[in-house]
């Protein structure tokens, strides 16, 4: 009998429950049903969902924060081709424009963590000077392990992110006239960071503590208009920046949705246009990963009411609430 991935979490679950341990559930699974064995990896997920779904049902979610910009326009979820530096997405009225060094190119794929990091640093220090002691608060913070691959891979997207330059603006249409907004600024302004000369074994300085100045018009982004949203989900999805851009993406929309919404996936400033994933050649193809990655959040968010239209042409969503509550407690 051969389950799907979703029954084999489910065992793995009950199994968890029933007999308090991996290892118990896992000898009794092998000694009876062997056909019904899951992997580490699936039983640890499937105990991530069970986590998420549990703190929501509890009304304590801890909370992580990112900024307005990058949750309505996603970040490249993969590295930009050669030599590509100008990164854009559109949003309705917003449009993002990321401009990449031409040493280190545009911030991408698990990159993300560093502005959600620093944005939920900046609401809880209330204060655009960031101190931390390593990077293993970073690293602990996202559920990562700490080793020389992390802490290189931590590195370079701080200097894709600091070396990146942001264009952020909006128009809006009143009666009388057009009001345009727009602004260019930078992540950082100053980053002071200790570390190792051992490049194999390194993690940022212990001793040292490390120092990080937001730019005055990040750090006004943040305390403007941050988002909430439930760090266990990111840790779980940081791997899956494709999804965790709708989670963050659906959890703001689905909250100030009146009644029901349909948002284009195709065409100028549609959701193809908004989201981080790479450009699809058939809309076929799109509508496919569409699907998965709502499968993978409504396994995270039940309540999550979003579906493509039966004509596959839009995404309609309705009113939902992924943050249950505001006095869920701040990522420590």
């Amino acid at each position: 009998m051969k389950l799907s991935l979703q029954e084999k979490k489910r065992i793995a679950r009950e199994s968890s429950r029933a007999f308090g341990s991996l290892e118990l559930a896992g000898d009794i699974l092998h000694r009876t049903q062997p056909d019904l064995v899951v992997s580490r990896n699936e039983f640890r997920q499937a105990e991530s969902i069970t986590l998420i779904r549990e703190k929501r049902d509890n009304r304590n979610q801890s909370i992580c924060f990112a900024s307005r910009p990058f949750v309505l326009c996603g970040l490249p979820v993969r590295r930009l081709p050669k030599g590509q530096l100008l990164y854009e997405r559109r949003n309705g009225r917003f449009t993002l424009q990321v401009t990449g060094h031409p040493e280190f190119g545009v911030p991408f794929g698990q990159d993300r963590m560093v502005p959600i990091f620093l944005a939920t640093m900046a609401v809880r220090q209330q204060s655009p000077v960031l101190r931390f002691k390593s990077a293993a608060q970073m690293l602990e913070t996202f559920g990562m392990q700490k080793g020389g691959k992390e802490y290189r891979r931590l590195i370079a997207a701080f200097e894709r992110i600091f070396g990146a330059t942001i264009f952020f603006g909006t128009h809006e249409d009143r009666p009388a006239a057009r009001v345009i907004r727009k602004g260019r600024f930078n992540f950082l302004r100053e980053a002071k960071l200790w570390y190792s000369r051992d490049i194999e074994t390194a993690v940022i300085g212990e001793e040292p503590q490390n120092e990080i100045v937001l730019s005055d018009e990040f750090f006004d982004e943040i305390n403007a208009h941050r988002i909430p949203t439930d760090l266990e989900v990111v840790k779980l999805l940081i791997s899956s920046p494709a999804a965790l851009d709708l989670f963050m993406w659906l959890s703001y929309f689905s909250f100030t949705a009146k009644g029901e919404e349909r948002i284009p996936l195709f065409g100028p400033g549609a959701l193809t246009a908004q989201l981080g994933s790479v450009e699809y050649a058939r809309p076929r193809k799109f509508r496919e990963r569409l699907e998965h990655w709502l499968d993978s959040i409504r396994q995270l968010w039940p309540e999550c009411r979003a579906s493509i239209a039966p004509d596959g042409s839009a995404l309609i969503i309705r009113n939902a609430r992924a943050i249950v509550t505001g006095e869920s407690r701040a990522a420590s």
